[in-house]
């Protein structure tokens, strides 16, 4: 009965745009592209001693009030990718709002929690949600989104931004408030909250009905064709 008054889907509100558009499939492509680099890089950071090579900024005539930095080669490019990650995030956002589509990654509505609730126990019991994403995610979807979206990327930005070389030295004195430990612990647990969400995301895309699921993530389409998973592999 509790299952029935609450099926797994939050009320959107009536002006959401159904259907996701073109600059959505290729954010969506981007974002998985740069993830895998951020993911690898971020790993190799991690397991790496000291680095092979070095590339060192030089600061020229201005070299006693900033001094050159010097940092290896896998943290320049796990740098490198980050900023294109952020700035494919913030186009993404701009359009996000622009155009509408937040309302479908937002929740709205207070109902969103006991949906979020049937729709976790749906999974759990191996009868999973049929809701059809092209119009609305289910609750707990959407929670999930959110997080990655407005709450993980931010925090995952903003801790990056910490402890980059340069600006770890300026903001020294945000060490009293949130120690630079603190700082790298919360940057790991949140690239392991990617990987997890990456795993989990991908195998329920393809095991909850691949073809319909690619197609709209890639091609732009509520069918059944092979559009979305060609080019999925070609992405690949």
């Amino acid at each position: 009965e509790w299952l029935a008054v609450n099926p797994g889907f939050s009320s959107l509100p009536a002006s959401t745009p159904v259907g996701f558009p073109a600059w959505a499939n290729w954010q969506h492509f981007l974002n998985s592209f740069f993830l895998l680099f951020v993911f690898r890089t971020g790993w190799q950071l991690r397991q790496a001693k000291r680095p092979a090579q070095f590339w060192v900024r030089t600061t020229g005539p201005f070299r006693r009030t900033n001094p050159p930095i010097r940092i290896g080669l896998p943290l320049w490019f796990h740098l490198a990718i980050d900023a294109l990650w952020v700035l494919n995030g913030i186009v993404f956002w701009v359009l996000l709002f622009a155009t509408g589509q937040w309302m479908r990654l937002v929740p709205t509505n207070w109902d969103v929690i006991p949906n979020a609730v049937s729709a976790g126990l749906q999974y759990a019991s191996l009868n999973w949600p049929t809701e059809n994403s092209w119009v609305n995610y289910n609750a707990l979807q959407l929670l999930s989104y959110f997080v990655t979206v407005f709450v993980a990327a931010p925090l995952a930005l903003a801790t990056g931004i910490r402890l980059a070389p340069g600006f770890a030295a300026r903001l020294r004195p945000l060490d009293r408030i949130v120690p630079l430990a603190v700082t790298r612990t919360v940057h790991w647990v949140v690239m392991v909250y990617f990987i997890a969400f990456t795993i989990v995301h991908v195998t329920l895309v393809l095991a909850t009905g691949a073809l319909r699921n690619l197609n709209h993530m890639y091609a732009g389409r509520n069918d059944e064709s092979w559009w979305g998973i060609g080019i999925f592999a070609a992405s690949l």
